[in-house]
């Protein structure tokens, strides 16, 4: 299966910055998933009559919800590359019938985790990993979930001297509010920076035993830190 070419992935680049500019959509983080939003909530009902609601939305057919007791998380489609204009509509208008059923938006809250894996031009470790997980592809370089229940896989390209073996990392992007102190509580937690910067919209964090995450803030809007 092959999710999208070089067109849809450079039409998903320009609906990604569409997002990142529009002042009036802060409650809307870009992660790697795309626009993501989380609504806080009370109880069970209150997400499910919540997410009853969107659901009777125009555009919503295409919404992606993950009901939780004490909140919902809203994606505004199943890829970046299946945004369209009217998307920016929506996302104006889901915070609204959030905030009239008593929900709280919390983008701090929004995050999404890829799983990078190291391969080489002419290794075939991509089809691999697109049989196992049952995946389509995304350009040359991602394999996604098409019914978005799992992370997607990156295959990280890397330089011919360089071992494959135990080659792979997870990368966590979340608001680009939160990167920092994302990064601090790792810190603390015994990590330390391995590589990266907050200028550069990432970090990798190495643990005691050395293994490596990427904290990644560079896909959400700039000026939110």
């Amino acid at each position: 299966m092959v999710a999208a070419g070089p067109a849809e992935l450079e039409h998903g680049e320009a609906m990604f910055t569409a997002f990142r500019e529009a002042p009036d959509l802060v409650d809307w983080p870009v992660v790697f998933a795309g626009p993501t939003a989380w609504f806080d909530t009370d109880s069970l009902a209150q997400s499910a009559a919540l997410a009853a609601e969107l659901a009777g939305l125009d555009g919503a057919d295409r919404l992606h919800l993950d009901l939780r007791a004490d909140g919902l998380a809203v994606r505004l489609a199943r890829d970046v590359t299946e945004l369209v204009e009217s998307d920016l509509d929506l996302a104006r208008r889901i915070p609204e019938v959030a905030a009239e059923f008593g929900a709280r938006s919390a983008p701090s809250k929004v995050q999404t985790v890829q799983i990078a894996i190291a391969s080489k031009a002419d290794d075939a470790v991509r089809p691999f990993w697109r049989e196992l997980f049952a995946y389509a592809e995304q350009g040359d370089e991602d394999l996604i979930d098409l019914d978005g229940r799992g992370p997607s896989l990156w295959f990280q390209d890397i330089s011919p001297e360089k071992p494959l073996r135990h080659a792979f990392h997870l990368d966590v992007s979340v608001p680009r509010a939160v990167g920092r102190a994302r990064v601090e509580a790792a810190l603390r937690a015994g990590g330390r920076i391995a590589a990266g910067s907050e200028e550069r919209g990432w970090w990798t964090l190495a643990d005691p035993a050395g293994n490596k995450v990427d904290i990644a803030i560079w896909a959400d809007r700039e000026g939110t830190g």
